[in-house]
């Protein structure tokens, strides 16, 4: 965990709330505000509050008395537990994603370029050719 945010700007008081995490909970939970770029004791507490029991060093206080009930604190448990399986999900395929999308401008570059490609489009599908046309302008203005 310490390794992951070394060179990031975090206070004393995230790293207090995270030591309440096994360690394995505390990778997972760095990793996570890294890739958030979120460093605050919010964002920290957001972290703990679903954890399960055994991912945590000390058992939980009672969150009965702040007037959450069981079955809220299962639903809160199994709801971050689903996002994080889906942000895991989708931060595997974002690089994959992103070279597609730095690459496809140059690809489309390439294919307006050849007047053959281009005389084709124009005869057989004159909607791909002016789709293809709107993002060039849009990248030459960017």
């Amino acid at each position: 965990m310490a390794e992951l945010l070394r060179d990031k700007h975090v206070a004393i008081n995230t790293f207090r709330e995270l030591r309440r995490l096994r360690p394995e909970r505390q990778v997972e939970a760095a990793q996570l505000m890294v890739a958030m770029n979120r460093y605050t004791i919010g964002y920290a507490r957001s972290l703990v509050a679903p954890t399960p029991e055994d991912l945590l060093t000390r058992p939980k206080k009672s969150k009965a008395q702040k007037g959450l009930s069981a079955e809220q604190i299962a639903l809160m448990e199994e709801e971050s537990a689903k996002l994080q399986r889906h942000f895991k999900l989708i931060e595997k395929d974002y690089g994959a994603d992103h070279l597609d999308l730095v690459l496809a401008p140059g690809y489309v570059a390439r294919l307006l370029a050849n007047a053959r490609v281009v005389g084709y489009l124009a005869q057989c599908h004159p909607e791909i050719l002016a789709e293809f046309q709107k993002a060039r302008e849009i990248q030459k203005a960017a």
